[in-house]
């Protein structure tokens, strides 16, 4: 069964199961994809010739294919000089914190959020304000009121934890709530390939920030490969003025490999959608089946469950029956937890059935 943790260990966050592995183990934690790529994407790297530093802003044919489809796919204005490709969307988001904000800046988080967010808060020495979602979608009129004397707010979708997915309506209202309060908009889209009800939609405009990866699109978490794409020059001289100093260049080896998934056909993007989405469709309904509270997601490979004394759940799960899920403490949804699904339908068939097991014992 699980390692030797303690119920007091749980309190230090999902650290404590990033990178657990185990033959019995099966994971609902960490949201990394399962289906690697075709082997073909990983030729480049046989004889790869460049090991010297390289362009702080990232190697400019990449920028050139995301600032494509940045403006082709995504109808976002884009230019390679507006690109910086990153060590994943993490390193983006901490970069645009750390040197756009000054102490004490506001920053606008939708609550529950993803993890990292308000530790990255924290780390930057800014303070955060909250806009609760109402039934996992954002309320405009909150926004309105919280966004007075924000620095910059940050928006997730499809989002993690939730699982949903903003529609256009609402998110061109909130660039244009946002740009008029001279508040910058973050839009993370690390799972825009995941959409399974409606489409997804990239907020444009002069106070947008786009956030993007190579990671749950391509499967690629371990190279860490990431990007931002921002209009403003500020923020992207700002951007490569720090990470000249911190992370330097993003490794040339990720970044020839990133550049090759982009070259994949988009039919093997859509075999994938297809096959979350019929996880999603699994987990979804036997959640249900077990008489838990979830809302059904649009998107990306999470769900949200209230569930009795979360954190006892977290522990004993992991303890008893060798199943991570996390904590919604973490995303700052107290009385619920978070299971990711990127697995093969008879894992998660496998790991409710544990779930059934410690939920009837419970009673």
């Amino acid at each position: 069964m699980g390692e030797n943790i303690t119920m007091s260990d749980i309190d230090k966050g999902p650290s404590i199961f990033i990178g657990a592995r185990g033959k019995d183990l099966i994971s609902f934690g960490s949201g990394q994809p399962d289906i690697p790529p075709p082997i073909s994407v990983f030729d480049v790297l046989r004889g790869f010739p460049y090991f010297q530093y390289g362009n702080i802003k990232g190697e400019l044919p990449l920028r050139t294919s995301v600032a494509n489809i940045m403006e082709k796919k995504f109808k976002v204005p884009s230019s390679p000089e507006n690109v910086v490709i990153t060590n994943g969307a993490s390193e983006a988001i901490n970069l645009i914190m750390s040197s756009n904000l000054d102490v004490g800046d506001k920053v606008l988080l939708t609550r529950p959020y993803y993890y990292s967010y308000l530790p990255l808060v924290h780390i930057n020495r800014a303070a955060p304000v909250f806009t609760d979602l109402v039934n996992n979608k954002i309320d405009l009129e909150d926004v309105k009121e919280k966004v007075k004397g924000v620095k910059l707010m940050i928006v997730n979708s499809p989002s993690n934890p939730t699982g949903a997915v903003e529609d256009k309506k609402t998110l061109n209202a909130l660039q244009e709530i946002t740009e008029d309060a001279g508040t910058f908009l973050l839009s993370d889209e690390v799972y825009n390939a995941l959409v399974y009800e409606g489409k997804h939609y990239s907020p444009a405009g002069d106070n947008v920030i786009t956030v993007n990866s190579f990671s749950k699109t391509f499967s690629l978490c371990g190279f860490r490969v990431g990007y931002l794409s921002c209009m403003d020059d500020n923020v992207v001289n700002n951007v490569v003025s720090q990470k000249t100093h911190t992370s330097m260049n993003t490794s040339l080896l990720s970044q020839a490999v990133a550049f090759e998934t982009l070259k994949l056909p988009s039919r093997l993007i859509e075999k994938n959608r297809k096959i979350f989405k019929a996880r999603r469709d699994l987990i979804y309904n036997r959640l249900l089946g077990l008489g838990l509270e979830v809302q059904k997601p649009e998107g990306a490979f999470y769900v949200m469950s209230k569930i009795d004394n979360p954190k006892k759940a977290c522990f004993e799960l992991y303890k008893n029956q060798n199943v991570i899920v996390y904590l919604g403490e973490w995303f700052g949804a107290p009385g619920t937890i978070r299971l990711s699904y990127p697995l093969e339908l008879d894992k998660i068939n496998e790991g409710i059935d544990r779930i059934t097991s410690y939920l009837n014992d419970a009673r």
